[in-house]
């Protein structure tokens, strides 16, 4: 949690590179991994409201709130769909984070429509493919890269386990 309260301070001068970039993401996508479901619901749910309380960014009301949903959903279906496959490796890591993706945006998408909708403004599909996909694109080929990239370095590190043995995974 810590690192998804840090992070966005390395884009923060500039909040179009950060939204780009979306660095609170990859802590949750790793605390998915790592740590599992539940940890990975509670870190993304949590990070991005108390980040808006404490910094004052995201902005809490439709931002924040979206994003912990977005970003629960991140940790969870991470933490669920890497956990089923008994095989840990690059191609278990792409499916994962890819499929993770695609649900969390699909989630935020739901949420940004009840949230505008509260306000009286209309949330748009050309909002949502924007705000998903088209402006999000470095974010999502640097996660792309950097998670299965640190995923490899913990397990060749020692750091991560495959099997309840504590035989080195397949990475």
């Amino acid at each position: 949690m810590a690192l998804g309260l840090v992070l966005p301070f390395l884009t923060g001068q500039i909040p179009q590179i950060g939204k780009m970039l979306s660095p609170m993401h990859i802590p949750v996508f790793l605390c998915g991994f790592v740590c599992g479901w539940p940890f990975g619901l509670a870190v993304g749910f949590i990070t991005p409201l108390l980040r808006s309380v404490l910094f004052g960014m995201p902005i809490l009301f439709p931002s924040a709130v979206g994003m912990a949903f977005e970003l629960a959903t991140y940790g969870t279906v991470s933490g669920i769909l890497y956990a089923l496959f008994k095989k840990k490796n690059l191609v278990s890591i792409y499916v994962t984070l890819i499929v993770a993706m695609l649900c969390g945006r699909v989630v935020w998408g739901i949420v940004s429509i009840v949230l505008y909708g509260i306000q009286g403004n209309p949330f748009t599909m050309q909002m949502f493919l924007a705000g998903a996909f088209t402006k999000a694109v470095p974010g999502i080929i640097l996660h792309l890269f950097l998670i299965p990239a640190i995923m490899f370095a913990l397990e060749r590190s020692g750091v991560l386990r495959d099997g309840q043995n504590g035989e080195r995974g397949t990475l």
